[in-house]
């Protein structure tokens, strides 16, 4: 699809993770072997960080800033794009079809994910991706 490009913020619209917000960070229109048909690999976010407040400690404020990050392989069917992006040069060669294959491959994408999520959110950058959706 031409609007399903690398980087484009989207929502899944179905099973357990609806209603969280992705970054897409592979497409595969043709579909592979093992899913035949168009798809994405997609890094979510499983666990939105909380609200910080001045009066906090700093402690408290570090463990409210914490994302829990996903990922997931979706058919295009279930993804609903938005107008935002995120500029991920961090994650393009941490997630691959391969990654998928084992779950330590898996555990070492999603930590390296979190560390990029984080650092995004704990500077200010791209606050709309942060925030859960409310519906």
């Amino acid at each position: 699809m031409k609007f399903l490009k690398t980087g484009r913020v989207a929502i899944i619209t179905r099973g357990r993770f609806a209603g969280k917000k992705v970054v897409i960070v592979k497409v595969m229109d043709d579909g592979s072997k093992s899913h035949p048909f168009g798809h994405a690999l997609v890094a979510g976010i499983e666990r939105y960080p909380s609200r910080v407040t001045r009066s906090m400690s700093k402690k408290k404020a570090a463990g409210r800033s914490k994302v829990k990050p996903f990922v997931k392989v979706i058919n295009y069917n279930h993804l609903m794009p938005t107008r935002y992006t995120l500029e991920l040069e961090t994650l393009k060669g941490v997630i691959s079809q391969d990654t998928f294959k084992e779950p330590s491959q898996r555990e070492d994408a999603k930590k390296t994910i979190k560390k990029a999520f984080e650092e995004r959110y704990l500077t200010g950058k791209n606050k709309w991706f942060f925030t859960p959706l409310r519906f």
